[in-house]
């Protein structure tokens, strides 16, 4: 019985479980397969990115305060985080993995970062 490339149909030689006739027709069959979930997780983990180098750069010294218009145009994308830390007195902590932020009186934000 001939297997046939489930990427381009070519004859494949060699084991008997091979799927694919090169390590290129595997690649670009699952390149395939994943091409719609990938770019939404490339979208979300860019935001990610940035908006974790913005929280670096206002945030140097482990703890600081900031405007939110300043992160604002930079960039800073409020909807994009890791997770939520909420303390024993109820102050909810908004992290981008290790860089988070408070929000205070007036639009003004506490930059920390956890250890």
């Amino acid at each position: 019985m001939q297997k046939t490339c489930l990427e381009c149909g070519e004859k494949i030689v060699g084991r008997v479980d091979k799927k694919f006739c090169s390590d290129y027709c595997r690649n670009a069959h699952h390149n395939n397969l994943n091409k719609d979930r990938k770019n939404l997780v490339r979208n979300v983990n860019n935001q990610l990115r940035k908006n974790y180098r913005i929280l670096e750069e206002f945030n140097p010294n482990e703890k600081t305060t900031i405007s939110k218009n300043k992160l604002l145009a930079r960039g800073f994308n409020f909807e994009y985080l890791t997770s939520i830390y909420t303390t024993k007195t109820g102050k909810v902590y908004y992290f981008v993995y290790d860089q988070g932020y408070l929000p205070l009186e007036n639009e003004i934000y506490a930059l920390v970062k956890r250890n």
